[in-house]
């Protein structure tokens, strides 16, 4: 394949030859873009993404603020107020 251009009388390259030539020109920028592409691609996929998305942090979120819920109440009840403070009154007691 020849990279000479043939000219027209004019002085203008020919509608084919400047076609052909544009559709080069593009097969070739779109060649690096698919490339580049495919290397974001390929990197990606060899380390993916560590940690959680958005929604996955907004569930644990929930879950989080449910067993802090659970955990007040039961700390809040009376057997465990006694127990916590027999074991307090206890530790004072020794030293």
């Amino acid at each position: 394949m020849s990279d000479v251009l043939p000219i027209n009388a004019d002085g203008q390259a020919g509608l084919f030859t400047s076609t052909k030539q544009r559709m080069m020109d593009l097969y070739v920028r779109g060649s690096c873009e698919l490339y580049g592409l495919d290397a974001k691609l390929r990197a990606l996929a060899a380390e993916p993404e560590e940690g959680a998305a958005t929604a996955e942090y907004a569930i644990v979120l929930i879950a989080a603020t449910a067993f802090a819920g659970v955990l007040m109440t039961v700390l809040k009840s009376d057997a465990v107020k006694t127990l916590l403070t027999n074991i307090v009154k206890k530790a004072l007691n020794v030293g």
